[in-house]
């Protein structure tokens, strides 16, 4: 029998106009949580960038197994914490990266 998921989405501001959302989901019948991936948003929002975390979040789930490919958590907050502090050294260099503001 296939695995079911329930999507959850939990919101960080990170910044003045800036958020993020971390697309986790909860395994149904062990009911534990893992973070599939992290979309950034920065104001003005733009009808291409919502598309692509849409398109990206389904890709990653019909691609693989997520039992196989996430990290799983009793809880959401643990997964959350996680999967900030795996992706710390590339939000660094993103953040490095982007235009300041003036």
């Amino acid at each position: 029998m296939s695995k079911m998921y329930r999507e959850l989405s939990v919101w960080k501001r990170i910044a003045d106009a800036k958020v993020v959302r971390f697309r986790c989901l909860e395994e149904m019948e062990t009911h534990l949580f893992c973070v599939q991936n992290a979309d950034f948003y920065t104001m003005p929002l733009k009808a291409d960038v919502i598309a692509n975390s849409e398109r990206v979040f389904l890709e990653l789930l019909a691609e693989t197994e997520p039992m196989d490919r996430c990290t799983w958590f009793a809880t959401v907050e643990e997964a959350v914490a996680a999967h900030e502090e795996n992706f710390r050294p590339m939000a660094a260099i993103v953040a490095a990266h982007e235009p300041q503001e003036r």
